[in-house]
């Protein structure tokens, strides 16, 4: 089979392997479009720019992918497809239209549900038992084309946003490399989305994982995990009293030296329990195993030796 020639727009680990993966098949990638990386962001992910350098492919990093200049550079390259793979930016009508055969994007969820920004967190935050990866074709709006291919991803009760990734990045590469020959040949189907299931999320920002202890176990447990480390991680409270929890469990039917969990209020300290953590009681008679804490300017640390640094006993508020 000729190889296909590829314009491809990506950013992150997935991206990078996506990228990797196509060249290591052989295909034709002409050029790259990626993101210059955010100063005030961590970038605890594989870089899209350094995969391109090394295999010395042309790489942008326009501040949009839509300028004119753009647009008449990947015209000059008559790409066969476009690919977009956790690229932040929507493509407009002018990119759409110059592939050959086909302009495809790789999301993370299972369309038409979660469609948008940080649709990895959203689903931990949201309690969902279930995700996936799916591969489609772009139209103006954001992950709304024909679908051609998905692959489900069970969510595991221990699953943190970091964990869930690393096997969404493994799907997501599985699912492209399998499919897209199909698209090249004509063959693969293209499914129209329900627009009556359709969601579309907002993308997060690090103030999103504030949370209260007012609110059940679950739905703190949740947002812990969502954005636990190299998220910007779950928190309570204002400086200089914000405290930031990076790992907890949830504890049912719980009662301790000060009473049944159900009678004591919100954020109150039930218990330190030595190695584990610290028992908080949380909204609706909730408790949780508190495993690894940070205060204010400090660094992160065991809970339990966060309360006894603190001198906090139970029955104190957190």
């Amino acid at each position: 089979m000729t190889p296909a020639r590829w314009a491809v727009f990506a950013y992150h680990t997935i991206g990078s392997r996506a990228l990797e993966a196509l060249v290591a098949r052989g295909e034709d990638v002409a050029i790259v479009v990626t993101h210059a990386d955010d100063p005030s962001e961590t970038v605890w992910f594989e870089s899209v720019a350094e995969v391109a350098r090394i295999h010395r492919i042309r790489c942008l990093t326009p501040r949009a992918p839509n300028l004119p200049a753009v647009v008449e550079t990947l015209r000059q390259t008559a790409p066969d497809f476009i690919l977009s793979v956790w690229y932040r930016q929507l493509l407009g009508p002018e990119l759409l239209a110059l592939p050959r055969i086909a302009a495809l994007n790789l999301h993370g969820s299972l369309l038409p549900a979660y469609r948008g920004r940080a649709p990895l967190n959203w689903v931990l935050v949201n309690g969902e038992t279930r995700t996936g990866v799916t591969l489609h074709h772009m139209t103006t709006v954001a992950d709304a084309g024909d679908i051609v291919a998905q692959r489900p991803i069970a969510i595991e009760p221990d699953d943190t946003a970091f964990t869930l990734y690393e096997r969404m990045v493994k799907s997501g590469v599985e699912l492209l490399i399998e499919s897209y020959p199909a698209v090249l040949a004509g063959t693969a189907p293209r499914t129209a989305q329900d627009e009556a299931r359709a969601t579309t999320m907002p993308r997060r920002r690090p103030e999103d994982g504030r949370f209260e202890w007012s609110w059940p176990a679950a739905r703190i447990f949740n947002m812990i995990r969502a954005v636990a480390e190299p998220y910007p991680g779950a928190f309570v409270g204002d400086e200089p009293a914000r405290l930031t929890l990076w790992a907890a469990s949830i504890i049912a039917g719980r009662s301790s030296a000060t009473g049944p969990a159900s009678a004591a209020a919100p954020g109150t300290l039930l218990e330190i329990v030595p190695s584990r953590g610290i028992a908080v009681a949380t909204g609706q008679g909730g408790v949780l195993l508190i495993a690894r804490v940070q205060g204010a300017g400090d660094e992160a640390e065991p809970a339990d030796r966060w309360a006894a640094r603190r001198a906090l006993r139970p029955g104190m508020r957190l």
